[in-house]
């Protein structure tokens, strides 16, 4: 186990490497630049702006330098839009898109693992297809439509909840447009699992001793239903949390997604460095916590 954990967090430091690079090289490869702006500068303005943030040197010795401050110094910089520190600019926008992610994400799963598990026990029956039919559906529409429909009918028309404002903190219709999609996919990922498991020669063997169908269900079915569940959780989790732009923007959230979209428009290489290499690592070290909790869950899995 601790091999295989030192071999995964080693591959993990690889992977945000390759990503680093990729993301760097590309994002200088693209014309233009963050001084670039509407209001032109003069050459030697921005001559002046370049070689204050070490622009002006080739790519391959920005990317070596960019390293260096990073790992020796755990050091992001500063924005090259308004000069703020990256590390205060995530510090501050990431806390509201993992609160916003982790409850949607909470929500997906719990109530999806509950409908998937319902739709199993009652398949072909009307519960089944009401569920299949809902989970069909949000997981056709995508959620910035979701997310519009519900700013629309809510906050516009009914009026029962307010517009995101730093005094009306609402998380309720942000959490449901985020958690639609997810919900969905994890209903259908249940019922399967489920209708798998139950088929398995232990449970027919468990029924067959006169094990409680309660005692069936939640201790053998249930159980092993969830180890793909738990495959699909860990990379959602960090997608949700971190690719919540869109609902971010229209909900006028605060988060660590509207500020990436905003670093692109923007050119800011250092926030777009910094919130690629902050989002590559929660990915991977979700991912991470995804595989050992395998083993949490079926104590049978080996690890090479």
């Amino acid at each position: 186990m601790a091999k295989y954990i030192i071999k995964r967090i080693f591959l993990a430091i690889v992977t945000i490497f390759v990503i680093c690079a990729i993301t760097f090289f590309a994002m200088h490869a693209v014309p233009g630049g963050p001084f670039n702006s509407e209001k032109a500068l003069s050459e030697a303005t921005i001559a002046a702006l370049e070689a204050r943030y070490g622009l002006d040197k080739p790519v391959g010795e920005q990317f070596v330098n960019y390293l260096k401050q990073v790992i020796f110094n755990g050091d992001f910089g500063v924005s090259l839009k308004n000069g703020r520190e990256i590390s205060a600019i995530i510090g501050e926008s990431f806390p509201i898109s993992a609160k916003l992610g982790l409850m949607a994400m909470a929500v997906a799963l719990v109530c999806g693992t509950v409908f998937g598990c319902i739709a199993a026990l009652m398949r072909n029956k009307l519960p089944d297809r009401v569920i299949i039919f809902f989970s069909t559906l949000f997981t056709a529409v995508p959620s910035f439509v979701l997310a519009t429909l519900l700013l629309l009918v809510f906050c516009i028309q009914l009026e029962w909840f307010q517009v995101w404002s730093v005094n009306s903190q609402n998380y309720l219709l942000p959490v449901i447009a985020l958690a639609a999609y997810p919900m969905a996919y994890t209903t259908r990922l249940a019922k399967t699992s489920m209708l798998d498991a139950l088929g398995q020669d232990y449970i027919r063997t468990a029924k067959a001793k006169g094990v409680s169908k309660w005692k069936v269900i939640f201790k053998h079915a249930l159980r092993n239903s969830l180890i793909p569940v738990i495959t699909y959780a860990g990379p959602q989790i960090a997608y949700i949390i971190t690719g919540s732009m869109v609902v971010e923007t229209i909900f006028t959230v605060g988060g660590l997604g509207s500020k990436f979209v905003s670093a692109i428009n923007n050119r800011d290489y250092t926030l777009i460095m910094a919130t690629t290499i902050f989002l590559a690592a929660l990915m991977v070290v979700a991912n991470l916590i995804c595989d050992i909790l395998y083993k949490v869950v079926d104590p049978r899995i080996q690890y090479d």
